[in-house]
């Protein structure tokens, strides 16, 4: 008795009473009134007392322990237990967790870096932003991207505003833009014989996708020039993206065109097989053809160009008289391309009579 007399009174958690009782011969004090000869600790609402001391104000005992040890020891084992039953976040005082139908929660949803914004025409190389990947959404092979510079040079960069350049310097009739396809063509004889003459401007840089295409379009490449056709050439680097989302990456780069250049009319060329034998890349291409034969109809001002012409062999290989890598055209395959290519540019660039009298004007 004399132990639980001297201890001392530890303060409780903030909204409970304390854990030790006082004791004393005067007896505890509570709020009801009141003083009795045994001890008592400061008892709460009421005149709730602590110890066991009777009289006519003493309070009955909060916790029933017999000392003041005891009623420490259930104090905080019920502490732990409310903490226990409040959760980590209450039990600190935070914030509960944002709840799945938070919108502020993570909705599983995939990612796409997005470009930069205006000014910087950059990729950011942070962490990559969050969009939303459902029916009707946007279409990533459609999605206007900066090629990344892998080696480190910013040949990519430097070609695109050279091209700003010459759209500044120049006025060509037909525009090429596209990846190393239409980049290589300008490194062959054909292309002196058959397009120099019609003024032309090759636009094509190696490696690219719709995506590049898009954002080189948006950025310059189409303005301060009125070119009567521009050939469109691109897609079969489009590895990471399915033969629906290439179609319509295409389809969005016309769509470009006819919104800038309303005057052009738009040549597509086909994707062509690729590898010398068959392999799953040339299935992709083949089915990204037969889409825009059934969606480019659909627009104005654009038809497609098949540029399959008897590349793939009866065995199924491909030779490397046409490819010299199995993938770009030597002379004899670009042959075979630009003859009928150069002959529907031909016809394109004669006006109609409405288009003579819209010049004229």
């Amino acid at each position: 008795m004399q132990r639980a007399r001297r201890a001392g009174a530890a303060p409780g958690p903030r909204g409970f009473p304390s854990a030790s009782a006082e004791g004393g011969p005067g007896g505890g004090r509570g709020p009801g009134g009141g003083r009795g000869p045994g001890g008592g600790g400061e008892g709460r609402g009421g005149g709730v007392g602590r110890g066991g001391g009777g009289g006519p104000g003493a309070g009955l005992p909060l916790w029933g322990g017999v000392s003041g040890r005891r009623e420490a020891e259930v104090a905080a084992l019920g502490l732990l237990l409310l903490l226990l039953l409040l959760g980590p976040e209450r039990g600190r005082g935070g914030a509960a967790a944002p709840a799945a139908t938070d919108p502020r929660a993570d909705t599983g949803t995939d990612t796409h870096t997005q470009p930069h914004a205006a000014g910087d025409p950059r990729t950011p190389r942070g962490p990559p932003q969050r969009w939303r990947m459902s029916q009707g959404d946007a279409n990533p092979a459609a999605i206007p991207h900066v090629a990344e510079d892998i080696q480190g040079d910013d040949r990519w960069m430097s070609q695109h505003n050279r091209f700003v350049l010459d759209c500044k310097d120049k006025e060509p009739d037909v525009l090429f833009v596209g990846d190393s396809m239409v980049q290589l063509l300008q490194q062959n004889e054909i292309w002196r014989e058959l397009f120099s003459p019609l003024h032309a401007l090759n636009f094509g840089i190696g490696g690219d996708t719709t995506r590049h295409v898009l954002w080189r379009l948006k950025n310059g490449e189409l303005e301060n020039i009125k070119p009567k056709v521009i050939v469109v050439w691109v897609g079969t680097n489009n590895h990471e993206n399915t033969a629906e989302e290439v179609a319509g990456g295409i389809e969005a780069i016309v769509q470009l065109i006819n919104t800038r250049q309303p005057q052009a009319k738009v040549i597509v060329l086909g994707l062509l097989p690729r590898g010398e034998k068959p392999n799953p890349l040339r299935q992709k291409n083949a089915k990204v053809n037969q889409l825009l034969k059934a969606s480019l109809p659909k627009l104005v001002n654009v038809q497609l160009l098949d540029t399959d012409g008897g590349f793939v062999h009866s065995d199924g290989a491909i030779s490397c008289h046409d490819m010299f890598d199995f993938l770009h055209l030597t002379s004899g395959g670009y042959a075979k391309i630009c003859k009928p290519l150069h002959e529907l540019i031909m016809q394109l660039l004669e006006e109609t009579p409405e288009e003579k009298q819209a010049t004229l004007a």
